[in-house]
């Protein structure tokens, strides 16, 4: 039987809703990230940096782009003959055929594929994270605390601690109680959704709670471990650590690349972040372009003025256009003079020329205020916006659209423009 010490399982299945749009056709983790990447990037090269060379990706929503990106895992080198990278989408058993219904529920439906490694450790992580973490530091705190679980664990302002899942622990660590979102709380160590189980206690508990309904780490399996007597401790970790799972979350994350001394570096060399890079042309800049505090993938023309923005590959700038604060996905084509102010615009849009995104007053989102908030204006994949148009802010648009969808060649803010299929 083959023996791996620690093999990850990376649940990637998440269909991401509070990121409206951009995962309308796509999962969470495949969503693109600072101008190159995709945010599955991050786990995973974290995997192959601390030396975990067998990943088990769980799939669910949407995971055709996630797979195709990922593929036989050559970018991360993980396309290895014995472990490397596996894709585990739900399927269809000798009795009955079953989606995944929560994190832990995913993970015991994959418990033969475990078995087959038969490892001593099992490293629990989440595929919608920004962050940087040596997963061997976390398993020598586990192997040093005789841990049956170990938490990793964030600390966050006291004043947002009662948005999260907190632990409590002793001085040594050692988890006493779990808060989930408390009004008043006693911690402020929040829980990352990163564990390490020793595989004897995680393959007990998971078969023990097998019919729990949406069976969840957070919720069943971790509280379930500890009220029978598991060694649960909580390791704290200091570094960049972002999750992306708002539109408004994703968007500051991506301008904090571009500060002059980022707090979250990607040009380091001793912990790299690897991704599947399609051969492309270099960049080009026209004669009269100006380039301020930005990223810009490859391929990409830029002809008219980019400041404080994210810039994937292959996207054209035309010549007199004018681009700030924003990100701009690959493939994306802004027009001839166009304005574009705070967007997020997905992959292979097109807007057209003299055009104005992010104008006017910030009004609250007719129908989904919590997700198109914070003042910007987003673009789902292959959008079109026609010559001459204003939009405000707040607002959503997908699909091609045209002339007769915009009274007046204007789009309100806090408004909606979705053409038939689209309902995110």
């Amino acid at each position: 039987m083959i023996r791996k010490e620690m093999i990850a399982m990376l649940l990637a299945g998440g269909q991401g809703s509070r990121l409206g749009i951009l995962t309308a056709d796509m999962a969470k983790p495949a969503v693109s990230y600072g101008g190159k990447y995709r945010i599955i990037d991050f786990p995973l090269s974290n995997c192959i940096n601390s030396g975990v060379d067998t990943v088990g990706v769980l799939t669910q929503y949407q995971p055709l782009r996630l797979n195709t990106h990922i593929g036989i895992g050559i970018p991360w080198d993980l396309d290895r003959n014995i472990g490397g990278v596996s894709i585990l989408p739900p399927y269809e058993k000798s009795d009955n055929a079953e989606w995944y219904t929560g994190t832990a529920n995913a993970i015991y439906q994959n418990l033969k594929f475990i078995e087959h490694y038969n490892p001593e450790y099992v490293l629990i992580l989440g595929g919608d994270h920004i962050y940087k973490m040596d997963y061997e530091i976390l398993l020598d705190f586990h192997k040093s605390n005789n841990a049956d679980i170990t938490l990793a664990t964030y600390p966050v302002a006291w004043e947002d601690a009662s948005r999260f899942g907190l632990v409590i622990t002793d001085e040594n660590k050692r988890v006493l109680d779990f808060e989930e979102k408390p009004a008043k709380p006693r911690s402020n160590l929040a829980s990352m959704g990163i564990y390490i189980f020793t595989w004897k206690v995680l393959k007990e508990a998971l078969i023990k709670l097998k019919d729990q309904p949406g069976c969840d780490f957070g919720m069943h399996v971790i509280p379930y471990c500890h009220k029978n007597g598991a060694n649960v401790y909580a390791f704290e970790y200091n570094g960049y650590w972002k999750d992306v799972g708002t539109l408004s979350a994703y968007w500051e994350s991506n301008m904090e690349l571009i500060d002059l001394v980022p707090d979250f570096n990607l040009y380091e060399e001793f912990w790299k972040i690897y991704t599947k890079s399609e051969v492309s042309t270099a960049q080009y800049l026209g004669e009269n372009a100006v380039l301020s505090r930005s990223i810009v993938g490859e391929g990409t023309e830029i002809y008219g003025s980019v400041y404080n923005s994210v810039i994937g590959p292959e996207v054209v700038i035309e010549e007199g256009a004018v681009v700030s604060d924003s990100i701009i996905m690959q493939g994306t084509h802004i027009g001839k003079n166009s304005k574009i102010n705070k967007a997020i615009i997905a992959e292979r849009a097109l807007v057209g020329n003299d055009c104005e995104l992010g104008v006017g007053d910030e009004v609250e989102n007719k129908e989904h205020p919590n997700i198109y908030c914070n003042g910007l204006v987003t673009l789902g994949e292959k959008t079109v916006i026609p010559d001459g148009v204003r939009i405000g802010k707040n607002t959503v648009i997908s699909g091609v659209t045209t002339p007769e969808d915009y009274p007046n060649n204007w789009l309100g803010g806090g408004e909606s423009l979705k053409k038939a299929g689209e309902d995110a």
